[in-house]
């Protein structure tokens, strides 16, 4: 008996290391925010290669303002909340992985819902949630709308995530925006913070509440990666 329990103890204490960790590319401590890396592997370094473009004129470039208006979300914990409101916008305490996206593009000044309305209005038949009969109140949060909406409109990039590989990694900058359909409809907007292979994190909500992880604890491949583009808002601005 007390030699199982001898081996009970180290085995225990590697099912905590892998859980806390190495489960999911460490998106328990990640959610945990305590954001712990393991001293293992060379530190890549990836060059910033974001737009420097400051179309609200606040001394920010505007895909940090993005990011910056997304991490209050992981900030404050925004709890995770799925709700119909009058109007469109929940709370500012609670939401979902849409309204990431749209509170990260208000910090540049740029009103997703206002521009996806104007759009759905004119083509509902391109947005599957929509089904012929816009609703102003939700449409503009529903992941697979938001998917339509970039697809036409934004800068589509590699959907590939390759840790350690700096050419690849240089693709993936702040501010650009995530999204998933196959099995798990979901959304998020790529932080400026990185892991030491090089691999982005991702700020996103998702149950019990918003969070800043590693892209790749995310197994579900990516449907779309997608850059605003910020010289035409400028220009239209």
């Amino acid at each position: 008996m007390r030699k199982k329990r001898i081996l009970f103890v180290p085995v225990l204490v590697l099912v905590l290391f892998y859980f806390l960790f190495l489960f999911k590319d460490g998106i328990v401590t990640d959610f945990a925010g305590i954001g712990v890396e393991l001293p293992f592997g060379e530190r890549i370094v990836v060059p910033d290669g974001f737009s420097e473009v400051d179309a609200n004129v606040n001394g920010v470039a505007d895909p940090m303002d993005i990011v910056m208006a997304a991490r209050t979300e992981v900030d404050q914990r925004t709890k995770y909340k799925s709700a119909y409101y009058d109007g469109g916008y929940p709370p500012e305490d609670e939401g979902v992985c849409t309204d990431v996206v749209w509170r990260g593009l208000m910090g540049s000044d740029i009103s997703l819902k206002e521009l996806m309305d104007e759009d759905i209005a004119l083509n509902p038949e391109l947005y599957p949630r929509v089904e012929g009969n816009p609703d102003p109140n939700i449409d503009f949060r529903r992941v697979p709308n938001q998917y339509v909406f970039f697809e036409r409109y934004a800068e589509s990039l590699t959907t590939d995530v390759i840790p350690g590989d700096v050419a690849n990694l240089a693709e993936w900058q702040p501010g650009d925006i995530v999204l998933y359909l196959d099995g798990f409809h979901h959304v998020g907007i790529v932080s400026d913070k990185r892991a030491r292979d090089g691999t982005p994190y991702l700020i996103h909500n998702t149950y019990p509440f918003a969070a800043e992880i590693k892209l790749t604890s995310i197994s579900t491949p990516i449907a779309g990666h997608y850059r605003w583009k910020y010289d035409d808002f400028l220009q239209e601005g």
